[in-house]
């Protein structure tokens, strides 16, 4: 129990009013109020019920009524049926404290063994009354009754999950207490905000219990004062880095405090104005002094008729009374004038004193009045340079952004500067790529023309060697006889014979002679190593063609469906048409098949490859007769051998934009020589 001292006493204490102190002690739990000073009634015969509808325990504790929040006409806060206990000594409010303290909610953690899990507020109430004008009985009226409340709130103090390892109800208790706290710092915030900017937004208050039952103290209802508490261990650096920072916020914060009403219309002193007074020690009274001034009286009894000497001794006595008595009264007229004169002129000497004071004091509230004035005016610049301040920062953020953005623009555009850079090398390097091998391929071409035509100009020449050696033998012949007609037999021997030299044909590739028979044989495609779906519809007609387009393990379909196409990496669809000569032409439709965002599959056509089947013009007869001489006007002459005139060429020929395709073409006929 404390120990309370001398000068903890309160002095000059007016005497013309009653006191009452009450305390009371509340908690606020989870956002809920409860009285830790109420007497739970507990009935050990009734049986209790909890929340699962089963019977408790008679030894079970049953938990106290949370209480609500109102307000009175003065828009003052309370707690509706709280318990107030009045106490005449410390000893018996340091009781009722204890007493609430055992009921208060604690439970271990991981940090603290005995932790807070609410916040408590322990009220000590001091009631003044004022007596009547006899100063026998209180005033019975409300208005005069002066109620101070001091308020002592121990906050419990902010939590984090990971460092108490709170669970289940420990858990909710940190989450509400963390709430209520970060509640009263945006009220704090928002107070400091209004008084600063000279705003007007709402304090939120009633979002916590803790808030709305003070809200009269923040509103200049009275005094508050904070005590942080700071732990100097290093884990706790963020904790109290955070406590200091919200200490510094409270201190920025200024309530304006009401001025206090006196009590008015009752004269001061009146509770000992009317009751009597005795002497204080043995002082004697002054009208005891004045009257054992007086001469004493003589004896007043008379017992005879004719006794002439006690009423004239009593006449003389009363005379010499009456003498001084008025001695007395003309020297207390003097003495009172004298002292009306002293306090005459010490009335003089007060006034002024007052008089001189005033015009000081009148001088200092002008300077006051002054300085006020230059602070308001400094205050509204200093408010005006924050505001311009704020301005500029915004503006800077704005132009910050800005530059982010246009930082970001100009990245892009590198970006795609250099990728367009990148895509015109790769385009650059595959036209090059493609333009060398077009002149390798011209080149071959040339060169294969060259040959071709230098082996016709060594088969032009072989001929003509052939007619001379025929027309020598001829010449240098003995005319003896008529020479025979040779039969066919002979001309296709001696054609037989005459095939074994090179053959003057002018194609681009010279078939072999002991080559096998040509088979129908299928022509593969270049990109044999994907898989294909090869769409073949079903209105196609099947050609009789050398040339047959096939793919190894394709999927052949007649409808193009999604499953197949899931399947492969190619496509390939056989479109056939009628041609203007008459003939069918068959063209190869080929593509890629990419994957699409949605889940399905496109086909991006790359090139196409047309197989056509000519007709050569005029017919085919064969002819047997032996070698004429070369034509005069220069005309190359034909062979008349099966093998010669049905040789066919395969060329590649260069089509439109969507690629190369094969065309037959067949030797055309010779003419006679």
């Amino acid at each position: 129990m404390i120990t309370v001292q001398e000068f903890c006493k309160a002095e000059e204490v007016d005497e013309d009013s009653v006191y009452g102190v009450f305390v009371s002690y509340i908690e606020i739990y989870n956002n809920y109020i409860y009285d830790l000073l109420e007497e739970v009634p507990f009935d050990p015969i009734k049986p209790k019920w909890n929340s699962c509808s089963t019977p408790m325990r008679n030894t079970d504790f049953v938990p106290p009524q949370s209480k609500l929040l109102r307000e009175d006409k003065n828009h003052n806060m309370y707690v509706a049926g709280c318990t107030e206990v009045e106490v005449k000594s410390t000893e018996e409010a340091f009781e009722v404290f204890w007493r609430g303290q055992k009921k208060r909610r604690i439970a271990n953690t991981h940090l603290n063994r005995e932790s807070s899990r609410s916040h408590s507020v322990f009220n000590i109430k001091l009631v003044q009354a004022p007596l009547d004008a006899d100063g026998d009985n209180v005033l019975q009226e409300k208005e005069q009754i002066t109620i101070s409340q001091l308020s002592l709130v121990d906050l419990a103090g902010s939590e984090r999950t990971n460092r108490t390892r709170a669970e289940g109800s420990r858990l909710r208790e940190a989450g509400n207490i963390n709430q209520s706290l970060m509640t009263l710092r945006t009220c704090m915030d928002v107070l400091r905000e209004n008084q600063m900017y000279g705003t007007n937004k709402m304090v939120p208050y009633r979002d916590s219990k803790l808030t709305h039952l003070f809200k009269n103290y923040f509103d200049g209802e009275g005094k508050v004062r904070m005590i942080v508490c700071v732990n100097p261990k290093a884990e706790d650096y963020e904790e109290n880095l955070q406590v200091m920072r919200f200490a510094e916020v409270t201190q920025e914060v200024e309530v304006a405090r009401p001025v206090d009403k006196a009590i008015c219309g009752l004269t001061p002193g009146r509770r000992y104005r009317n009751q009597p007074r005795g002497p204080v020690g043995n002082e004697p009274l002054v009208t005891d002094v004045v009257l054992q001034s007086f001469p004493p009286l003589p004896s007043c009894e008379i017992l005879d008729i004719n006794d002439e000497q006690t009423l004239p001794r009593l006449i003389e006595a009363l005379e010499k009374r009456h003498h001084l008595r008025q001695m007395m009264i003309d020297e207390f007229n003097k003495q009172s004038n004298a002292f009306k004169a002293l306090l005459q002129e010490f009335d003089n000497a007060v006034l002024s004193k007052e008089n001189h004071m005033q015009g000081k004091l009148n001088e200092k509230e002008k300077m006051i009045s002054g300085q006020k004035l230059e602070i308001e005016r400094l205050e509204k610049k200093n408010k005006t340079l924050e505001y311009k301040i704020e301005i500029l920062e915004k503006t800077t953020t704005i132009y910050e952004e800005d530059k982010r953005n246009l930082q970001q623009e100009l990245e892009t555009q590198n970006q795609k500067l250099q990728r367009q850079f990148s895509d015109k090398r790769r385009l650059e390097a595959r036209l090059q790529g493609m333009v060398t091998e077009t002149t390798m391929k011209w080149e071959k071409e040339c060169e294969r023309r060259v040959a071709a035509k230098q082996l016709e100009m060594q088969n032009k020449l072989w001929v003509k060697d052939e007619k001379l050696k025929q027309l020598k033998a001829i010449v240098t012949e003995p005319k003896t006889e008529k020479p025979e007609r040779p039969s066919r037999e002979r001309d296709r021997e001696k054609v037989t014979q005459r095939s074994v030299s090179p053959s003057p044909v002018p194609l681009l590739f010279q078939p072999d002679q002991n080559a096998p028979p040509i088979r129908l044989r299928h022509r593969r495609s270049r990109s044999a190593g994907d898989r294909w779906v090869d769409h073949k519809p079903a209105s196609n007609m099947q050609t009789e063609t050398v040339m047959q387009p096939h793919v190894p393990h394709a999927i052949t379909v007649s409808v193009a469906n999604e499953k197949a196409l899931a399947k492969c990496e190619k496509y390939m669809l056989t479109h056939q048409e009628l041609a203007s000569d008459g003939e069918i032409e068959t063209k190869l439709i080929k593509g890629d098949i990419y994957k699409t965002r949605g889940g399905g599959q496109s086909v991006q056509f790359t090139d196409i490859e047309t197989l056509k089947q000519e007709s050569p013009n005029g017919s085919r007869k064969r002819r047997s007769s032996t070698v004429a001489p070369a034509q005069p006007d220069g005309a190359e002459s034909e062979w008349t051998d099966v093998e010669t005139r049905c040789s066919v060429a395969v060329e590649m020929r260069a089509g439109s934009q969507l690629g190369p395709g094969y065309q037959h073409h067949a030797q055309p006929k010779r003419k006679k020589p």
